[in-house]
């Protein structure tokens, strides 16, 4: 079966093809268009650089606070092959392999607009690094989210020079070994071309992406375990009545309390009589929080969605303008402030679902305490809370905000830095938090939905429950609890949701 393939070209690119080439292993190859236009830029430069009478930055001059300094014509390839390779201070624990594919087809989209004046064999060989799996290896630190992403993009781009290291068929390599199988030759960088692979926010965005992929997914599964949770808690729905939203119209707000009118449509649990008239906030608040989140998420990507269809390497070239202009669209700090509000958004997603598998084991409405029939002999759910509560707190740390932080680099000439790498990296992290603290929510609600037999939920609800119970099963007495909660982050891994409101 032939492999499906999907052309670069300055096409909006969109989370949806992302996350369908992400899944599908489909291979990239230029189009035609951008083909053109990556020749063109590169012409253009080469033409003015053959009758330049000024210096050009990051093309015949060096870098950062050493741009007076003037390199001369014989030295132009030499002085982007020394700033790759001077910039690769890329440390610490490696990032996914999902982000380093991320990182390399959104520099190949970006290189395809034609505003960077790179060689056409450099975009090739990015391509045919994505489309082997050849992963160069990539690492959590060394980004200040200004002047880009340079220690990084420095470390995912020595594999063109044939040096550093990469992942391939599940061992790490020497990039030079790799190099000879394919029969690929190093890439010689030409004018401009080491500053334009390193300039970028290509370790940003492809953290947000693959945050945001997982983001959605979770969002969609947060109402569904919130539903399970307060059918299983016998809450009330009222508070997730149209009126209520309608008075105070937040999209997210009337989204979330639509979701669980229509998952927990036909509940016999909704249909019972009630002898309380009010949930505690974690629940009947739902609306408002996690509708909060949606709208934050929402706004989040918007941002990025403008960035991974942007050039945001330096200096940039304009053909059709005669123009060479030094700016800062490296500059991270639209990224920073969003990576910042994502992690917060995803932190309280995560506290207000502690709260409620708290409410859950603690012997309230019926349900036995800790959430086993002879509690005492069995600790039950008590532990889960723990684990839940220890994240939710770490997640709290992760969230001070990186955006807010700067120190000035390169003798001042960079003065002012997003530190959204390091936002980059957090929001990560707080987002599989976030997913293991609704895991041990729905590990504690599916025990206590089935203490509440033989009264059903929804029909939605008891499909959903169906197929958990094919992965993790009902706690009879004491087990080793981590087993299950693993279990479960498997499950929600593995369980494709579909947006409720769509």
């Amino acid at each position: 079966m032939a492999k499906r393939i999907f052309e670069i070209s300055p096409n909006h690119l969109s989370f949806e093809i992302i996350q369908e080439i992400l899944e599908n292993d489909i291979k990239l190859q230029l189009s035609e268009i951008s083909v053109q236009l990556i020749h063109k830029s590169k012409r253009y430069l080469d033409q003015k650089l053959a009758h330049a009478e000024k210096p050009l930055y990051g093309i015949n001059t060096g870098f950062g606070a050493l741009c007076d300094i003037e390199i001369s014509k014989d030295d132009l390839s030499k002085l982007q092959e020394n700033l790759v390779i001077s910039h690769a201070c890329n440390l610490g624990p490696e990032i996914p392999a999902d982000v380093v594919k991320l990182m390399l087809l959104l520099k190949a989209h970006a290189l395809s607009k034609g505003n960077s004046a790179v060689q056409l064999l450099t975009v090739q060989r990015i391509i045919d690094l994505f489309n082997n799996n050849v992963l160069p290896v990539v690492c959590e630190q060394g980004s200040l989210g200004a002047s880009g992403d340079l220690a990084p993009l420095a470390k995912l781009f020595l594999p063109l020079l044939g040096l550093g290291e990469v992942n391939f068929e599940g061992k790490k390599v020497a990039s030079a070994e790799v190099l000879e199988k394919f029969g690929w030759e190093p890439v010689k960088l030409e004018a401009k071309e080491g500053l334009a692979l390193l300039n970028g926010t290509q370790f940003m965005s492809a953290h947000g992406v693959y945050t945001l992929l997982k983001t959605f997914r979770i969002i969609d599964q947060g109402d569904i375990i919130g539903a399970l949770s307060l059918d299983a808690f016998d809450g009330l729905l009222e508070p997730f009545s149209e009126n209520i939203q309608r008075i105070r119209p937040h999209k997210g707000q009337a989204e979330t309390a639509k979701n669980f009118r229509n998952v927990l449509a036909g509940s016999e649990m909704q249909e019972k009589p009630k002898e309380h008239i009010q949930d505690p906030y974690s629940f009947r608040c739902i609306p408002q929080v996690h509708g909060a989140v949606k709208d934050a998420v929402k706004y989040v990507a918007g941002v990025f969605e403008v960035e991974i269809n942007s050039v945001t390497d330096n200096p940039t070239v304009f053909p059709d303008e005669d123009l060479i202009i030094s700016g800062g669209n490296f500059h991270g700090e639209p990224l920073a402030l969003a990576l910042d509000f994502l992690a917060m958004a995803l932190s309280e997603l995560g506290s207000i679902s502690e709260r409620r598998t708290y409410r859950l084991i603690a012997g309230e409405r019926g349900l036995p305490e800790f959430l086993v029939a002879n509690p005492g002999l069995n600790s039950g759910f008590m532990i889960p809370q723990y684990a839940a509560a220890s994240i939710v707190s770490q997640n709290k740390q992760l969230c001070t905000p990186s955006s807010v932080d700067s120190i000035p680099s390169s003798n001042e000439q960079e003065d002012h830095v997003s530190m959204g790498g390091n936002g980059a990296t957090k929001a990560l992290k707080v987002a599989l938090n976030t997913e293991k603290i609704l895991a041990i929510e729905l590990y504690n609600a599916a025990q206590a939905m089935d203490f509440r037999r033989p009264i059903k939920s929804s029909p939605f609800i008891e499909n959903f429950l169906k197929d958990y119970r094919k992965k993790v099963e009902f706690v009879q007495q004491d087990v080793v609890m981590y087993k299950g909660i693993n279990k479960t982050v498997e499950f929600l891994n593995a369980t494709k949701t579909k947006r409720l409101n769509r």
